[in-house]
Parts: structure tokens; C-alpha cells; sequence
């Protein structure tokens, strides 16, 4: 049917090309963003997906930048402790040099005793001005808080590591069930007697040989084996009025790695001019071992040395010091704040979150309260070179040395095995990540330019037809002889 009003041909060729010039937008739009989705009517379903990749992808890239700074806050306060470390060691080496009285004047004490008074003053200054953008590392703004120590009970608590999740405190439970002990060795003569004997004592800290003349009371034994004591580790107590019930003879320190052993070298008259006992077994042995604590922490067995109760779980990482007066029993405390918080992991949750504790380095508080601390060392305090109290004062320096350089390893392990290894893993989930985003929302040029090809012939085609559709009504003209 021939019709001039209504062409029907050129409105279907019109909609074609309507379709062809959509489809060539389409592809000039993607190919000039490099986006397969510029909005929701592209792929309602491609762009949630990649929304929520893209979400992802920044909350990974955000975790990497987080540990990146951990890292730069870890190398801050390790760089800072290594300059303490360098000081204390020198402090080590100036009492050393000030126990050679024989050989040193009071004046050269005196200029020691200035150095070691600046040493620890720039101890505690580094510890005042140690920042990172701000924040202080090492003047105890970065330990734990904690609320109700008894300090009848524990003698020294460091936390190096507590999560606290959404729970305000975190309450811990000190269960005792054996407690630690020296180890112990009895005599039970009353002196000597007839006879004079040579004795090796021996101890953790060394052995030393003694000559104990014929009839020496127990009282005089006593005297001798406590002389000595800062060289072997061993010390003695008289039992009875005047030594009459013997004496007992102990390690000054506690657990398995203590020990008391008491050997006869020489006599002249019996085979055991020196008998011993055990009083834990009552066995004859010349060596006796110390025993450590056993304990739980909130229902977790520790791991014990001596009075030192170790734990390390996923949630809390502490030592625990004793009172030698503790014996069997319970006690408890809280952690109610503190530390330092990294956020490690693309959701801020506890298990991609990691908390370490940074005690403070002032001279105050570095050391503890058995073997003293380090402000004790100088001029007027009671370890100052003038006491002459050099083993003292050495075993302060070392349990110093020792603290700083465990909260290094601590720092330089969670550097290297924590923040570096999460750094890794980060990187190849933001790489994995950013593929499965870059499939679903990028555009395919290869592809495309050859749906653009399609679409600007299928436009040309068109705009053919069209003209060729309308001019079709044309040719009724004819029909009227036109």
C-alpha cells in the first residue's frame, strides 16, 4: 500500500538509527572515559560489584600507608634506644673501671661519677624528647595503665602486648598453685669438729674454694660462705641459737636454673666431713636445683622462670614478677588503657589490629624493683661509685641493658614478622583486587573500536536508508501522472 500521511519505512529506519546512534555514543563515551561503567544504566550489577571493589582496594591501600608509618614510628623508637643502649654500656664500663680501687684515685672516681651522672640524664632526656609527628615514644605515654597491683603480691609487671576489643578493661587473674624456691642445702653439724676440710661452693654466679680449719664454729662457716657470696651466688643462715641446729645454705636466686652445690675436697679423718641434706627429698645429693612457680594467668598455664611468669597468648603478651613472700595463692589486677594502637588490616576489627606496649626509659623507671634502678646510680644515691657498692650497681646496669635490649627485639620482631610480612600480603591483595575491579569496569579498547566501527557503519547505513525511506513517497507522484 502506497500512503503519503504515514511513511511507514522511514520511521523504522529512524529507529534503527536512533538504536546505531546510542550505540555509537555508547562506545565514543567508554572509549574516551577508559570505562566500560560510566553509570549505573551501563551494568547495574558490574557496578555494585566494583563499587565494592573499589571500596576494598582503598581500604587495602590505606592499610599499606598505616603500616608504612608503623614502620617509621618503629625505627624512630628503636634509632632513640639504640642511642640509650650505646650509654648504658658506657655507664657499664666506667663502674667496672671505678671497682679497680687499688688502681684508681678518688679523684678519677669522682670524674667517673660525673660521666655516668650525664650518661643517665641524657637517658632520661632522650626519653622526654623522643616524637614522632608529635607523639612521645619513650616517656611512658605509650605503656599500659594498670589499676590494682598489689605490691605484697607481684614485684614487677611489664605487658608488652594487650588487646582490648570492645571491652573497656582487660582483667587479669594471677593463679599460684606451687610456689617458686631457691634451691637448698643443709648442714646440720654444729661446726666442724675434729677435723679441717676443704669445700667447694658453687652457685650460679661461680665457685669458690674455702678452708674450713678444724673445730670452726657453724657461726664462722656462715661468716666465710656470705663473704663470698656476690662471687658464687650462694649465701648462708646459722639455724638454731649460735648455729647450734647447722645452717642452711642457698642460692640467692629462685627457680630451676638456681642451684647450691657444696663438695668436700680434703679430710683426714671421715668420708663425708661435710654431710649435706636436701630438705625437699632428704636426699644426701651435694647439688640441689631451685624450683620455678607454676601459675596460670587467667587460666592460661605460663611458662615460669624462677618468680618470672611468662604468657603469650593472641589477646596478652606479659611478665609477671613474684614477691618472694607470695607463695601459693591468687591475685589480681586490671589493664584499664594505654599502649600503642596500629591499625594493620583493611577493617577496623581486633584480629586486623595489633597493640604493643613502649615503657617509658626514664631513669626512674628503667630496672625494678629487686635488683634497683638505674637513678640509683648516681651521685647521693645509694649505688653511687662513693658507696662502693660495684655489684650492685653491675647487676642494675645489666638488668637495664638486658630490658632495653628485649624491648628492641620486641620492636625490631614486630617490625620484621608482623608489619613487613602485612605489608606483603596487603600489596598482593590490593594487586588481586584491583584486577578483579579493572575486569569488571574497564573499558576493553580492543573490543570497543571494533563495536565503534560497527556502529558509525550501522549510523551511515542508517542516515542511507532514511533518505532513501523518505523520498519513497515521492513516487506516488507518479501515479498521478505527475
Amino acid at each position: 500500500m502506497s500512503t503519503i500521511n504515514t511513511n511507514i519505512p522511514s520511521l523504522v529506519s529512524q529507529r534503527h538509527l536512533a538504536v546505531s546512534q546510542r550505540a555509537l555514543g555508547i562506545s565514543l563515551e567508554r572509549l574516551a572515559s577508559g570505562l566500560r561503567i560510566n553509570r549505573g544504566a551501563d551494568d547495574p550489577a558490574g557496578l555494585i560489584v566494583s563499587e565494592r571493589l573499589r571500596s576494598e582496594i582503598s581500604a587495602v591501600t590505606q592499610a599499606i600507608d598505616n603500616s608504612n608509618r608503623a614502620i617509621a614510628v618503629i625505627a624512630t623508637t628503636e634509632g632513640a634506644l639504640n642511642e640509650v643502649a650505646a650509654l648504658l654500656i658506657d655507664i657499664q664500663g666506667l663502674i667496672i673501671e671505678a671497682a679497680n680501687t687499688g688502681a684508681f684515685s678518688d679523684a678519677e672516681t669522682n670524674a667517673n661519677q660525673l660521666q655516668i651522672d650525664s650518661a643517665i640524664e641524657s637517658i632520661t632526656r632522650i626519653a622526654n624528647t623522643t616524637t614522632f609527628a608529635g607523639r612521645k615514644l619513650l616517656d611512658g605515654g605509650l605503656d599500659y595503665i594498670t589499676s590494682g597491683i598489689v605490691s605484697s603480691s607481684l614485684a614487677d609487671v611489664s605487658i608488652f602486648s594487650a588487646k582490648f576489643g570492645t571491652n573497656a578493661f582487660i582483667p587479669v587473674n594471677v593463679v599460684v598453685s606451687t610456689s617458686a624456691r631457691q634451691a637448698e642445702l643443709q648442714f646440720t653439724a654444729a661446726g666442724i669438729g675434729a677435723s679441717a676440710v676443704t669445700v667447694d661452693i658453687k652457685g650460679p654466679d661461680g665457685i669458690v674454694t674455702l678452708n674450713f680449719p678444724a673445730s670452726m664454729t657453724t657461726v664462722d662457716m656462715v661468716t666465710q660462705i656470705n663473704g663470698v657470696s656476690d662471687a658464687t651466688g650462694v649465701t648462708a643462715k646459722s639455724s638454731g641459737t649460735g648455729g647450734s641446729a647447722g645452717m642452711r645454705i642457698f642460692s640467692r636466686t629462685y627457680g630451676s636454673n638456681s642451684f647450691v652445690s657444696v663438695t668436700a675436697l680434703t679430710d683426714t679423718t671421715t668420708s663425708a666431713p661435710f654431710p649435706v641434706t636436701d630438705p625437699v627429698d632428704g636426699s644426701t645429693d651435694p647439688r640441689a636445683t631451685g624450683v620455678d612457680a607454676v601459675a596460670t594467668i587467667n587460666g592460661a598455664a605460663t611458662v615460669a622462670d624462677g618468680l618470672v611468669l611468662s604468657l603469650s597468648t593472641s589477646l596478652l603478651k606479659l611478665d609477671i614478677t613474684l614477691q618472694t613472700s607470695f607463695g601459693i595463692g591468687s591475685t589480681s589486677f586490671a589493664i584499664t588503657g594505654g599502649g600503642a594502637l596500629f591499625q594493620l588490616g583493611p577493617r577496623a576489627n581486633t584480629n586486623q589490629q595489633e597493640n604493643i606496649g613502649i615503657a617509658s626509659m626514664q631513669a626512674n623507671k628503667l630496672g625494678d624493683n629487686i635488683v634497683g634502678f638505674l637513678s640509683e646510680l648516681k651521685k647521693g644515691q645509694p649505688h653511687a661509685l662513693k658507696t662502693k657498692t660495684f655489684k650492685q650497681g653491675s647487676d642494675i646496669i645489666d638488668k637495664v641493658i638486658t630490658e632495653v635490649a628485649v624491648l628492641r627485639g620486641r620492636l625490631g620482631a614486630f617490625e620484621r614478622n608482623t608489619l613487613r610480612t602485612n605489608i606483603n600480603q596487603l600489596q598482593i591483595t590490593a594487586e588481586n583486587l584491583t584486577a578483579s575491579e579493572s575486569s569488571v569496569r574497564d573499558t576493553d579498547f580492543a573490543k570497543e573500536t571494533t563495536e565503534l566501527t560497527r556502529a558509525q557503519i550501522l549510523v551511515q547505513a542508517g542516515n542511507s536508508v532514511l533518505a532513501i525511506a523518505n523520498a519513497q513517497a515521492q513516487n506516488v507522484l507518479t501515479l498521478l501522472g505527475g
